[in-house]
């Protein structure tokens, strides 16, 4: 691997890329991995299986989302707890503390910016923290330093955003009035303010091509995130991209093992957004070959895969950004 450069892999052919990633000539950052299962949507293996209750998500604008990109529409935040107010956030989180609720993800639809409005409800997720002793993990879109700080200073556990590389997929997929600067300085922005960040890159989300991943990953890669997690474009029944395949197994392969080129010693990740059935059998199996730490809502078959290689396996019911912390964890013990 001393001569290949992470260029030379994206450009690589089909034929050699398989060839590579199956000779094994990358490795995670330990023997251990992470599989993770939130309690936004319902998993069961005879390994593990998902609470319903340790970790919700939330939406501060319940159904409504300026944006309606062609990917989503809305429909992902119809599955989430509505909390409109500071007051009911605050509230509805007291409520799923009660029930056993560990942590939760606060997101909401998108302001014509790209920006998630969580300027109102700062003070709110401070008090979550303080009083409830919730882990808060946080969608922030595209962001400043003054409320990347604000965040910061709330005592987050996390901050995630989806790291778009290509001005022509914001246009078309996200019908977003900016561009791959603005997400340039949204990671500035929080790299600066000191919160503990994770960006996300969805494969595929250019009509299920590769179209810009690479350039998110170089983006990220001026800044120190917490961890790294890929994800991948799975049609969503009722959106406009519902017909659209979604991007090939190798595909999400070769950012993943890219990813693991420019950030070595960075947790990597291989979040929950992806196609299930054979296609995330086969993902997840190349996930795990080409170097990553952890693995969200893993198929049975990528478990037993992991552990036949002799990496050491362990689960959590908690959001897979929280992967950062846990490997922290693993080093001091």
């Amino acid at each position: 691997m001393r001569n290949l450069s992470p260029k030379t892999l994206w450009q690589m052919p089909d034929e050699d890329f398989s060839r590579i990633i199956h000779q094994n000539r990358l490795a995670s950052t330990s023997n251990h991995i992470n599989f993770y299962a939130p309690s936004f949507m319902y998993y069961r293996t005879k390994y593990y299986s998902s609470s319903p209750t340790d970790f919700p998500t939330i939406s501060v604008t319940a159904g409504k989302c300026a944006l309606k990109c062609e990917h989503c529409g809305g429909r992902v935040l119809e599955t989430m707890h509505p909390a409109t107010t500071p007051e009911k956030l605050f509230e509805l989180c007291r409520k799923l503390k009660l029930k056993g609720a560990l942590g939760c993800l606060i997101s909401g639809g998108c302001l014509p910016n790209g920006s998630v409005p969580l300027v109102n409800f700062i003070e709110a997720i401070w008090k979550i923290k303080r009083d409830l002793d919730l882990a808060v993990v946080v969608h922030t879109g595209v962001i400043d330093f003054q409320n990347a700080k604000a965040l910061a200073e709330s005592g987050i556990d996390a901050a995630l955003i989806d790291v778009i590389g290509c001005d022509e997929t914001i246009k078309k997929i996200c019908k977003m009035n900016v561009t791959t600067k603005d997400y340039a300085l949204s990671l500035d922005a929080l790299d600066k303010s000191g919160v503990n960040f994770v960006p996300h890159i969805v494969v595929g989300l250019h009509f299920g091509k590769l179209n810009g991943e690479l350039n998110a990953l170089k983006m990220i890669s001026r800044t120190k995130p917490s961890a790294l997690v890929i994800i991948a474009f799975m049609p969503i029944r009722g959106t406009l991209m519902q017909d659209v395949q979604p991007p090939r197994p190798i595909d999400v392969a070769r950012v993943i093992m890219t990813a693991r080129m420019i950030f070595p010693d960075k947790p990597l990740v291989l979040g929950c957004m992806r196609p299930k059935g054979s296609h995330r059998i086969e993902t997840d199996i190349l996930a795990i070959r080409a170097g990553v730490d952890a693995i969200a809502f893993p198929a049975e078959e990528a478990i037993e895969f992991a552990t036949a290689r002799g990496l050491e396996a362990s689960f959590s019911s908690l959001c897979c950004s929280q992967v950062y912390s846990d490997f922290k964890r693993l080093g001091e013990s």
